[in-house]
């Protein structure tokens, strides 16, 4: 019980305080980190900061690649479905400029969705652009089959 007022209570006390000043001799005065408190020489501590820049630059980069990557999908999805335009995905899309593509896991799947609604659009075109009348394509089926029909009885005699 004590450990848990100790770790609620514990930092609001010290900064009450002023601080237990345990920590500022190791990072410094100011709450940075400095070569004595990693136990690094002078240049290995800035080669140390300069890689940790460094990563996280390109970090930085490839997440907004990513993003603008997401974004540009949205935005083809969104064209193909004539759905309403995000003014975001379109900022984050022009921000990134021509260096984007759709990841090629996400263009094999728009790509087999397209080629699936094209087979059914197909179908679905052609009977909706047929110019003949149903009435006309029921009596022609009624037709063939009375025809087929005195075909069979001429042809058996057990009907």
């Amino acid at each position: 019980m004590a450990f848990l007022m100790q770790q609620v209570l514990g930092d609001k006390l010290k900064n009450m305080m002023g601080g237990g000043g345990e920590d500022e001799g190791a990072s410094g005065g100011d709450g940075k980190e400095t070569a004595e408190s990693k136990g690094m020489s002078r240049e290995e501590f800035e080669e140390y900061q300069r890689q940790l820049v460094e990563e996280k630059i390109q970090r930085d980069k490839e997440f907004a690649t990513k993003k603008a990557e997401r974004a540009n999908l949205r935005v083809l999805l969104r064209d193909k479905y004539r759905l309403p335009q995000s003014a975001q995905d379109d900022a984050t899309v022009q921000m990134a400029g021509d260096d984007i593509d759709v990841p090629e896991e996400l263009a094999k799947m728009v790509d087999e969705d397209e080629e699936q609604e094209e087979q059914n659009d197909s179908f679905m075109g052609k009977l909706q652009n047929m110019d003949m009348d149903f009435e006309t394509i029921k009596t022609k089926a009624q037709t063939t089959m009375t025809e087929v029909k005195q075909a069979a009885e001429e042809k058996c005699v057990l009907m």
